[in-house]
């Protein structure tokens, strides 16, 4: 796959995870215990053979550049192609609304016409997945399609959210209609938001919808000329969460609690890789009780923690109580405290016999570095 270049484009708004994007965006919030969103995709990516990625920024990037580095956690870190991290033009500071992923794109066109790749896949950082591209690449090369779309069966369709569109399809997987609206189509066939074209074609629609004010990448050109181009849908397999809600981040972090989806998502087609960071292993002391829950390392349990998630260097001290929740890295839960259905962003403190208890549909979330 050295002909394909990944494009990880982190450009969805940050606000519809509020609090947890207050000081990052949203490729870069914290998952499962030690991992990134971004991690996802970017894996995805380079056990598909992808070595040229490119990360379009927006704002909010600092962490997602920490995060990132050279690459060498995703064997990106090479003399030849490897990780690039490319933020916004200088212009979008003065722009009072986001002009679109084509403007960003045409700002960086000279990165695309050197690059020797055929194929582009591009994706947002917002997705809970592992992917085998390689089998997605050969079909679209196959139909010969101007752009391959991905949809899943979806069960638990959400119009509410501005993505969330259905499409038919034919026996061949040619797309036959692509709603314009949310929620018009019957069915299941649920678009996701991650599309494969020739590098060629993205070229001459990034120049074409840059003469014609065109702005979004898929609101202006592939959805509106659906009807003259050839669009191919592609099926995503195996456990899939689109991080679009605190709800959607809740589910899909307790989903994690089942070994079976634990297992298909960190190791099915392949391994899932984040930043390596050296800690010791979690402590737990006389007397403490841990059910059904993730501990990354570094952790130190003297009370109770039921079905939660527990990230690097968490503190739980004698006799408090956690349940349902998922307590982010460096938190600290001090004596007789209670926490239950939260999320509890880095460095938090919840104090001695303090009560923290949200629903199991609408989690309590607390910012980074409060004190409660």
């Amino acid at each position: 796959m050295k002909d394909v270049m990944g494009i990880v484009n982190v450009r969805i708004q940050d606000d519809i995870i509020r609090v947890l994007t207050d000081f990052r965006c949203i490729a870069s919030v914290p998952f499962g215990g030690r991992y990134r969103l971004i991690d996802f995709i970017l894996s995805s990516m380079t056990n598909s053979g992808v070595q040229k990625v490119a990360v379009f920024t927006l704002h909010k990037y600092r962490s997602l550049m920490d995060h990132l580095g050279t690459g060498k956690s995703w064997d990106l870190n090479r003399k030849e192609d490897g990780l690039y991290i490319l933020p916004p033009n200088v212009f979008y500071y003065s722009q009072t609304s986001y002009p679109g992923d084509i403007r960003s794109f045409y700002s960086q066109m000279d990165f695309f016409e050197h690059s020797k790749q055929k194929d582009v896949i591009i994706s947002p950082g917002n997705l809970v997945c592992n992917l085998d591209l390689r089998e997605a690449i050969a079909f679209h090369r196959k139909s010969g399609a101007d752009v391959t779309v991905f949809y899943r069966e979806d069960a638990e369709y959400e119009p509410d959210f501005p993505w969330k569109r259905k499409l038919k399809v034919s026996r061949n997987n040619r797309v036959l209609e692509l709603e314009e609206e949310p929620g018009t189509l019957e069915g299941n066939k649920v678009l996701v938001e991650i599309f494969i074209m020739s590098k060629l074609f993205l070229l001459e629609t990034i120049e074409n919808s840059i003469l014609n004010g065109a702005g979004d990448l898929f609101q202006d050109v592939i959805l509106k000329d659906r009807d003259k181009l050839n669009i191919y849908a592609y099926p995503v397999r195996g456990y899939f969460a689109a991080i679009n809600s605190i709800k959607r981040f809740y589910r899909a972090n307790m989903d994690l609690l089942n070994p079976a989806i634990r297992q298909n998502l960190f190791f099915q087609p392949g391994p899932i890789y984040t930043k390596v960071k050296d800690e010791p292993s979690t402590k737990y002391a006389t007397g403490s009780n841990v059910f059904n829950s993730l501990l990354a390392n570094g952790c130190l349990v003297e009370g109770t923690v039921e079905n939660s998630i527990l990230f690097r260097g968490v503190k739980v001290k004698k006799g408090a109580f956690i349940k349902d929740s998922i307590i982010m890295q460096k938190s600290e839960i001090e004596e007789d405290a209670r926490v239950e259905y939260a999320i509890l962003d880095k460095e938090v403190t919840v104090s001695r016999g303090k009560e923290i208890i949200g629903r199991e549909n609408g989690p309590v979330v607390i910012g980074k570095r409060k004190k409660l």
